[in-house]
């Protein structure tokens, strides 16, 4: 059995920038421990696979460790193979995921992603995660994500996890952020129990960070930017409950996966 697999730099200009995701398009789903194998083995951040399901089309997303509820940029990606390789028509898709219906717009240049918001509320910090980051932050809040608030850019710039520590602390990861210099904020993301000690640009992790900074700015559109080391920029924009996060993709590869 064969399959086609892309992979693509999401939130990218141009390739090496970004955040490299996979992409299988399928006709039907496989078991999943075929799914979780193949993400395995890509051992990028991100494997997503989707099949058609009638005018929308399923959407799942595997770790090389498991499967998740979100994710940005891999959305954006699988949107961009079918908008481009595909031939998708219509201006907008919707994908059906765990977290409900995601819909993406092309644009006459990249991507818009309708996202549900994500709370975050503060919480007491657990002792690894603390030596883990090896910098107190400000304050401390949870949402599906711990998200660690620092006062600066350099602040963010200059943490070198210890991501032993960083894979006992609970929840998903650790996303750290700060106000920005150019951008209206900054980040970097750290998932080591997904085997992903840190994330080149994280569009899920937006969905908590994006309202988070709306609502201390005083502003609905936002420019973000992720300062690892391939770093990525997104444009967020806050529409309710929902958050609409912006970005362009690059090709890098077009593969095919024999199968046992």
């Amino acid at each position: 059995m064969k399959l086609t697999m892309y992979q693509v730099d999401a939130f990218a200009e141009q390739v090496f920038e970004g955040n490299p995701a996979a992409v299988c398009p399928l006709d039907c789903w496989l078991d999943d421990c075929v799914l979780q194998a193949i993400a395995e083995e890509n051992n990028v951040s991100e494997t997503a696979f989707f099949i058609p399901a009638g005018d929308a089309f399923e959407l799942r997303w595997f770790t090389p460790v498991e499967e998740v509820d979100l994710c940005g940029h891999a959305t954006l990606a699988a949107a961009h193979v079918l908008f481009k390789h595909m031939r998708y028509e219509k201006s907008q898709l919707t994908f059906l995921t765990r977290s409900g219906e995601l819909v993406v717009r092309k644009h006459e240049v990249g991507y818009s992603m309708n996202f549900p918001a994500a709370p975050v509320a503060a919480c007491v910090a657990p002792d690894a995660l603390i030596a883990g980051l090896g910098h107190t932050p400000n304050e401390l809040l949870a949402g599906f994500d711990y998200v660690a608030v620092y006062s600066t850019e350099e602040e963010i710039q200059a943490l070198t996890p210890d991501f032993t520590k960083l894979q006992n602390i609970g929840l998903r990861g650790v996303v750290a952020t700060a106000p920005g210099k150019e951008a209206d904020f900054v980040s970097r993301c750290f998932f080591p129990k997904l085997r992903v000690n840190e994330d080149p640009v994280t569009g899920s992790a937006h969905c908590e960070l994006a309202p988070l900074w709306a609502e201390r700015l005083g502003k609905n559109t936002l420019i973000a930017r992720q300062l690892s080391k391939r770093s990525g920029t997104l444009r967020c924009e806050i529409r309710g409950d929902r958050v609409m996060l912006v970005g362009n993709a690059a090709d890098y590869m077009q593969a095919e996966i024999q199968l046992p």
